[in-house]
């Protein structure tokens, strides 16, 4: 009779742990008025935050693969290349805002913590004016250049109709782009008072206005600037109905007034955004420099094969990066309570499961690449067995890393994660260079993986359990 009785207790076990993880998913809130209570909550809004920001995603993605074909038939090829040159401007300037929207994010989350109102309402309105003053100077800069610059010969188009549609359509791209960014700052509020949930929803209403807009300029037969209007447009549009339903419904009480923003509050989201800035900067040079290495030394053809492997591989990051962003303001908040516990337990448990779920990813992506590949983009590319283990290995470290840099962020330990992103940028370009004569493509890799055991898996190792242990996130470390 024992064999049963285990076999009930097993399935009772995986009964009550899965309704203690699945509780979460539930638009009532917890009562938060005690510390179980308040983690709960945590835990509700970092489930319902990554599961509508990976619905965001599969409605962006889905937008992007409809919109490629009809648009590639619709204008042609080089006026197509026009429109995918511009599209790709949006992930270029993505560090255009210098930083400072994360610093509201941040400074938002602590101020949350404390239930501090007033300092919220200072942070929100000081980071949207900087922001929009940011945005004028952006606008104005590009209208005086307007007139001088042959925008044709930035794209290198040669035909009439694209050679007079450049400028009017980077002119519509720079104007949406410029007033999404201190409309944008709505977004990084709502994600610093754990309501990224809300923010990925207006997301999704965004991509779905994007596709609509793009078939009707088609079925309109209208030109490229209304392409890009319906592009970049739709989404803003998306992101103003946010900031209206936040600002005069949900929220009256944050919307940004310029009688509420102070030098103080604008100078805290400046300093904590400029270093945000940086390590951005610093991280995209360290981890965006193996393309440049490998065309450098072994050819431009060698780029492709390390590049079609690494988008696959690249798919972990992104997964565990969206599910791991609510985490962030979910740390700043905790820490200003003083709920040390709560953070030590989530902190142990996500690097844990991070670095497991990636181990497991990268094997099933080890087997199946070749196959994948080959049915993606045909005979162009063959993968080595080396390059495949060395991305593995990478993706498993860096799955640990992104999980620690989550809570650094909500710790607001800025200074420790650039100076390990300098260390890591000039040591894994140094290797980069010695490696790939010695192992070829697959050098780029493992020089990331050494230099990033070295100089921040280690550093992370020995000083993030203090860190966690102060329980105190009011202080840049």
């Amino acid at each position: 009779m024992r064999p049963p009785h285990r076999v009930c207790n097993g399935v009772n076990a995986a009964e009550m742990f899965a309704r203690r993880h699945l509780r979460v998913f539930r638009l009532r809130p917890f009562d938060q008025a005690t510390t179980e209570g308040r983690a709960s909550e945590r835990h509700r809004r970092v489930a319902l935050t990554a599961a509508a920001a990976a619905l965001a995603k599969v409605l962006s993605v889905g937008a992007a693969l409809v919109s490629v074909p009809l648009t590639l038939n619709y204008l042609g090829v080089e006026r197509f290349g026009m429109w995918m040159t511009i599209s790709s401007l949006i992930a270029m300037l993505t560090f255009a805002d210098f930083g400072i929207a994360n610093g509201v994010l941040s400074s938002v989350a602590n101020a949350h913590g404390r239930d501090d109102s007033t300092a919220i309402r200072r942070f929100v309105a000081s980071g949207f004016f900087l922001l929009a003053a940011l945005a004028a100077v952006l606008m104005v800069a590009f209208a005086l250049a307007y007139p001088f610059v042959p925008w044709h010969k930035l794209f290198n188009v040669q035909t009439s109709l694209a050679r007079t549609e450049a400028g009017p359509a980077l002119a519509v791209f720079v104007a949406c782009f410029a007033l999404a960014i201190p409309l944008g700052v709505v977004q990084r509020v709502q994600m610093g008072l754990q309501q990224g949930f809300s923010a990925s929803l207006w997301q999704c209403l965004g991509s779905v206005l994007a596709l609509a807009g793009v078939l009707l300029v088609i079925y309109a037969q209208g030109g490229l600037p209304w392409l890009v209007l319906a592009l970049a447009g739709a989404p803003l549009l998306a992101t103003a109905a946010n900031s209206l339903h936040f600002y005069f419904f949900a929220r009256p009480d944050l919307r940004p007034r310029l009688s509420v923003a102070n030098w103080a509050s604008a100078r805290q989201v400046a300093v904590t955004g400029a270093l945000f800035f940086v390590l951005q900067i610093t991280v995209a040079v360290a981890y965006s420099s193996d393309s440049i290495v490998i065309a450098q030394m072994l050819g431009a053809s060698a780029v492709t094969q390390y590049a079609v492997p690494e988008k696959l591989f690249g798919l972990i990051s992104l997964a565990l990066a969206m599910v791991l962003a609510p985490l962030w303001p979910a740390y700043g908040e905790a820490l200003a309570r003083g709920d040390g516990v709560w953070v030590r337990r989530t902190l142990k448990r996500s690097v844990m499961l991070s670095f497991s779920i990636a181990v497991a990813m990268s094997a099933i992506v080890v087997f199946v690449a070749p196959l994948l590949i080959r049915l993606w983009v045909g005979d162009a590319v063959t993968v080595s067995l080396g390059l495949l283990l060395a991305l593995s290995a990478w993706k498993s470290v860096e799955a640990a890393g992104i999980a620690v840099a989550f809570f650094l962020n909500g710790a607001n330990v800025i200074r420790l994660q650039v100076a390990v992103a300098v260390s890591v940028a000039i040591t894994s370009i140094s290797l980069k260079i010695y490696l790939v004569p010695l192992m070829g493509i697959a050098g780029v890799v493992w020089a990331t993986v050494a230099a990033y055991l070295l100089f921040a898996a280690l550093p992370y190792f020995l000083l993030v359990p203090g860190i966690a242990r102060r329980r105190a996130g009011t202080d840049s470390y």
